[in-house]
């Protein structure tokens, strides 16, 4: 099968899912808050439960439940260097991006001198602007903010290349924007960053469930992601780049291994969390397949065919959701809104509804049966950049590849049908 055979079937898909098939109100749920989490397939309910069920233990045991634990754990970091396009060598796991994040930085504090440049960007989640924000403070170093194209939400290049120098130390950036959808040019901002010498971080959490990704190929140092926007568990999971993971020390208990990425996780992990991303992946393995024949010798090869197609559809519900609310009236949207730019965009879209706050929006809709989010979303610098910071934000509709034409449509037939 080529990468072109593997295509998206909603109503086939939609089966894998048993949340979706929830009701309110005697209608079917809309789940449009794929940006906070998506839903997961009943496969990686199964794995999770199966695990708990006979094989709950502890690592390095004598007897047959831990052992099967420990197979469980490399089975995970496999999966997970496969979903990254990464060696398991460079797979890293905590309880989320966050924690793994302000742990990082911690270990990279002996590499920043005062008077040297972290470099930020305003179009972030804060999870990867606080834990920089903190290190520059507690370094005496100076925090350089990346702007946003405020008509579109875009990255500004050109911001990025004057605030970089031979002082920058740490770049970070995200592959995706949480809050307006917008896919940044990752390649440029790894080019220009690359120029000063500086550790590169990207905040993959909100492109992975829509984006291939390839840590290697995108020569970072540092990726984060989050396996519950993509359909497993709450969890953390990132690539450190070798030689940096083997370089830096972690802080950790002293018994615990200091060999191998393990040494970067501290206490017990969530092991039933790590059996459900596991499934996760090969769910999404699964689609690139598309024929439910067994897992292959090339699952990263079945990951492309997958994420590709689950791209290609989701740039369909994009089109759609568009075409439908350009032409209304007394709606904002806050990010690319040209159908010919879906490509520089997820399924994520950041909107107001002139005469009724976000949190109305938004309640309006839950009582639908239509999930949406309203606020910030912790992206607060964005929300401040476009003036939204100090009256409630805006309202989040996301899709995901489980999402319908017909559930777009139905979106936006709420969101004016029954306005005050």
């Amino acid at each position: 099968m080529t990468a072109s055979q593997a295509e998206i079937d909603p109503q086939h898909t939609r089966k894998a899912f048993p949340s979706l098939e929830r009701l309110c109100n005697q209608q079917p749920c809309v789940f449009a808050d794929a940006p906070g989490g998506t839903q997961v397939p009943e496969s990686v309910i199964e794995a999770i439960s199966s695990y708990l069920r006979r094989s709950n233990a502890n690592r390095g045991g004598a007897f047959v439940t831990s052992a099967e634990t420990d197979t469980l754990v490399s089975n995970a970091r496999d999966a997970g260097a496969a979903f990254l396009g990464a060696s398991a060598r460079e797979i890293v796991f905590g309880p989320n991006m966050t924690t793994t994040a302000f742990g990082l930085a911690r270990s990279l504090a002996h590499r920043v001198a005062p008077g040297d440049d972290i470099v930020v960007t305003a179009l972030d989640h804060d999870a990867n602007v606080a834990p920089w924000m903190i290190l520059a403070r507690e370094c005496e170093a100076n925090l350089r903010w990346v702007e946003v194209n405020l008509e579109d939400a875009t990255l500004d290049l050109a911001s990025l290349k004057a605030v970089l120098s031979d002082r920058t130390r740490i770049v970070a950036f995200t592959l995706a924007s949480n809050a307006t959808g917008t896919v940044v040019p990752a390649s440029d901002i790894v080019a220009l960053a690359r120029t000063t010498g500086a550790i590169v971080i990207a905040d993959g959490v909100h492109a992975a469930q829509h984006r291939l990704l390839d840590a290697t190929a995108l020569g970072v140092d540092i990726l984060f992601t989050s396996p519950y926007k993509y359909f497993g568990p709450h969890l953390g999971m990132a690539y450190v780049r070798r030689p940096l993971i083997d370089e830096l020390t972690p802080y950790k208990v002293r018994p615990a291994s200091n060999e191998g990425p393990d040494r970067w996780e501290t206490g017990t992990q969530n092991h039933e969390a790590l059996a459900g991303l596991t499934a996760a992946v090969e769910y999404i393995a699964g689609i690139g397949r598309g024929d439910g024949s067994p897992a292959s010798a090339g699952r990263r090869d079945e990951i492309v065919r997958g994420m590709r197609a689950i791209e290609a559809y989701e740039a369909t519900l994009s089109s759609r959701f568009l075409s439908r609310f350009n032409s209304l009236e007394g709606v904002k949207l806050y990010g690319i809104g040209d159908e010919a730019r879906v490509g520089e965009r997820t399924p994520t879209f950041a909107i107001r509804l002139d005469g009724e706050s976000p949190r109305d929006t938004a309640t309006r809709l839950g009582k639908a049966g239509i999930f949406v989010w309203d606020g910030d979303y912790y992206a607060q610098t964005i929300m401040e950049r476009l003036g939204l910071a100090t009256s409630g934000g805006a309202v989040r509709i996301g899709f995901c590849h489980y999402n319908t034409a017909d559930e777009v449509d139905r979106v936006v037939d709420e969101l004016v049908g029954a306005r005050p």
